[in-house]
């Protein structure tokens, strides 16, 4: 088989990486890919959002199997463009991606199935969600932008100043662009997150292993939101029990949900959860592999991943054995650029690339990254993903955060209490 691979961060990274494993796979290209990708599969000079240099491109080759990574061309339509001229592909409809791109649609789907989520309102007028705030009681309150902000357009705030300022750096000074278009106005839910991966085929559903994201930037859960700052996989407080009640109670509702308002999901459905004291409820869907779950999620894999994706593309989930897993757990920390997740420097080159992949166990995973003449240089906020397996999720950290110490660039740094809350 040939592959395509879209996009460019750690997600396509350890996406390209791991169906290039595959004794199935002749040949794995990503569009247009990173350093990291580079050594490991075929980069081809593509924007991931470039859909019909993307069609052209794979029409050409033939690929077996297109694998659309990032958000951006899911909610664009890319999936609809490659099967219209014929092509097998794993990834959402843009009808479907619409459950991440609009948050108000998402929570409306949630509503309409039953689905337990965070109480909320949409506006659409900055002046109607101020009357709003200012009429509720002081209390923490998250204002969301509504379209895609690279997972930055939400805002947790303490009291009603904080969400008034969220308001109006959304709605009105449009920091995310035409993501504020309409802004959610939700409850702030209190408990731990967890991340939740099924693969779909439109009926069946497959859940993935559990894993734990950590979203602010700094240690103990401070600072702004980020696109995710690391990651460990198996989440030890999502039991068995809770599992089945989030399949039972979240998942299928949505997915026949999807399927009645005829925009059946086909790809990955990520439900962002927090665990709260009522039980799971959804803080938001994603409609592709996590970025950085994926990373300890897949390392953890031992089926054939391209088994799985060819599957869920033909409508076929059923006909799959039960996937078989790493019994270790995986720890990925995020090192990211002096600045993130504001204003950050690129360009600067990278040393201990090779000394940190040498380990044992241990993958580094480029998500911001190019190759600038015969070196590797930082090229986004989110850098690298650093991931590694050990015996239990002590060793796996203290590998993981071995791995970082050899690695350096002018202002890389990480949080460094990743998969800390698996040993609380």
């Amino acid at each position: 088989m040939r592959v395509l691979v879209v996009g460019q961060g750690g997600r396509e990274h350890v996406l390209a990486w791991k169906i290039a494993q595959s004794p199935k796979v002749e040949q794995v290209y990503c569009a247009p890919g990173n350093a990291g990708t580079a050594a490991d599969v075929q980069n081809v000079d593509i924007a991931a959002d470039n859909v019909r240099e993307l069609i052209a491109f794979a029409t050409s080759e033939k690929f077996d199997l297109t694998v659309i990574g990032p958000e951006v061309p899911l909610v664009a339509g890319l999936s609809d463009a490659l099967v219209d001229a014929g092509l097998r592909v794993f990834g959402p409809s843009k009808a479907a991606a619409e459950l991440e791109g609009s948050k108000a649609f998402a929570k409306q789907v949630m509503r309409q199935a039953g689905v337990p989520t965070a109480d909320f309102k949409v506006f659409t007028e900055a002046r109607e969600a101020f009357t709003y705030l200012e009429e509720r009681e002081d209390e923490p309150i998250v204002v969301k932008a509504d379209g895609l902000a690279a997972g930055k357009g939400v805002m947790v705030c303490s009291g009603r100043d904080e969400a008034l300022a969220a308001v109006r750096e959304i709605a009105v000074d449009r920091a995310f662009g035409d993501a504020g278009g309409r802004i959610v106005i939700e409850e702030k839910l209190v408990g731990q997150e967890a991340s939740i991966l099924a693969i779909i085929d439109g009926k069946s559903i497959l859940p993935l292993e559990t894993a734990q994201d950590h979203k602010p930037a700094y240690d103990d859960d401070e600072g702004p939101n980020t696109g995710g700052m690391g990651a460990y996989s198996p989440a030890p407080i999502v039991t068995p029990e809770m599992m089945e009640r989030i399949y039972s109670k979240i998942l299928i509702p949505t997915v026949h949900e999807m399927k009645r308002l005829k925009r059946p999901f086909k790809g990955v459905l990520y439900a962002g959860l927090i665990l709260t004291s009522q039980g799971p409820k959804v803080l938001e869907y994603n409609v592709r592999f996590g970025d950085p779950e994926a990373q300890p999620v897949l390392s953890r894999l031992k089926t054939d991943l391209i088994d799985v994706l060819v599957a869920a593309a033909d409508g076929k989930l059923h006909n799959l054995p039960d996937l078989t897993w790493d019994s270790r757990p995986a720890v990925c920390v995020v090192m990211a650029s002096e600045g993130y997740p504001g204003k950050y420097e690129k360009g600067h080159p990278i040393r201990g690339l090779a000394e940190a992949d040498a380990m044992k166990d241990v993958k580094v995973f480029h998500a911001g990254t190019k190759i600038r003449g015969d070196t590797v240089v930082n090229d986004g906020g989110r850098v690298l993903g650093v991931t590694a397996l050990g015996d239990d999720i002590t060793s796996a950290k203290l590998q993981a955060y071995s791995a970082v110490k050899k690695i350096r660039w002018q202002g890389a740094w990480c949080r460094k209490d990743i998969s800390d809350k698996a040993r609380a």
